[in-house]
């Protein structure tokens, strides 16, 4: 219903902001990576989400689109709220966040205040392909090396290797966080192959 909000910004603390639009101060809920990207600037814009319950009407704002995105998919996970989206966000980098759902990387998502291990797991099983999806599409963007990824996921798949496991594979190898040439990166997936 509201996509986004401009305007004037009134009040900036790390869990919302209070933004002037035309004489209206709209509270807008926020993560910290929102927060951190907003700066002191008097104009302010947000993309937002509207939630309406049966006890209240929240507005939620994320600097970049692609968090929104990502706040969508969480939400859409039986069990998360907008709150606990809210605090995944703060607590993870939308990268990070993708990351480890990609990944499978359940202990990274437990490290999140009220995600236990069966949360966790709901959300990767839930998530994963999703986020694949969108990810292939262009819709979010996980990192710069996704280019290097791709060219030796390709490389991979014309030696023969299934599709799906070279990738976990490749996935495991780059959550590391080490640099790797492709060549490199070939080489260390073909012996975990």
């Amino acid at each position: 219903m509201i996509a986004q909000i401009k305007g004037r910004l009134i009040e900036k603390t790390p869990t919302y902001v209070i933004i002037d639009c035309s004489g209206v101060g709209y509270e807008i809920h926020i993560s910290l990576n929102t927060y951190s990207g907003i700066g002191d600037d008097e104009l302010c814009a947000l993309y937002t989400h509207f939630v309406v319950r049966e006890d209240a009407q929240l507005l939620y704002g994320f600097k970049e689109t692609s968090e929104r995105q990502l706040f969508r998919l969480l939400i859409s996970v039986s069990g998360v709220g907008a709150s606990t989206a809210m605090m995944i966000l703060s607590s993870l980098s939308p990268n990070d966040t993708m990351h480890a759902i990609l990944t499978g990387d359940v202990s990274t998502l437990k490290s999140v205040k009220g995600i236990g291990a069966k949360s966790a797991e709901r959300i990767i099983i839930d998530l994963r392909d999703k986020i694949s999806k969108v990810e292939n599409s262009g819709g979010i963007s996980l990192s710069q090396s996704n280019t290097v990824k791709d060219e030796a996921l390709s490389a991979l798949v014309m030696l023969g290797f299934n599709k799906s496991s070279a990738e976990k594979a490749l996935n495991k190898i780059i959550s590391s966080g080490e640099e790797l040439t492709l060549e490199e990166l070939i080489k260390r997936t073909l012996k975990s192959l």
